[in-house]
């Protein structure tokens, strides 16, 4: 199947890990679960009863494998605010939420590795 010219400039980290959102984030936060994350946004799964459109300021705390060369990894947390770019219902108990961060993560999380083999060799270490 053919899905089109690829316009990402950067390669994603796909992983499944908790992601607690909220559109006021003093309120009740919602939880999902990553789908995939890059230095400027992220897409994770929620409940399709979550209020959640396109267009909508929603702030995550959420974390990320950091990965070292030699296997070694940290889980390093953020907290960014971003802007609800498209919402997909892929079940009918599920929707994929992508979000555009305000401020880019400080590295590019799916550019730790050197080849998809790479990467998931190493995820296989913080798979939960």
């Amino acid at each position: 199947m053919d899905h089109g010219i690829e316009r990402r400039r950067e390669r994603r980290l796909r992983y499944h890990w908790p992601v607690w959102f909220a559109e006021d984030f003093d309120g009740e936060l919602t939880q999902g679960q990553m789908v995939d994350v890059s230095s400027g946004g992220a897409a994770f799964s929620c409940y399709s009863d979550c209020n959640v459109y396109t267009g909508q300021r929603l702030t995550a705390r959420f974390s990320v494998p950091d990965i070292s060369v030699d296997g070694v990894f940290e889980m390093a947390g953020f907290t960014r605010s971003g802007t609800v770019c498209r919402v997909e219902q892929t079940t009918a108990d599920l929707r994929r939420v992508a979000v555009q961060f305000a401020q880019v993560l400080t590295f590019k999380p799916g550019e730790q590795a050197k080849s998809e083999e790479d990467e998931k060799s190493r995820l296989s270490l913080v798979t939960i």
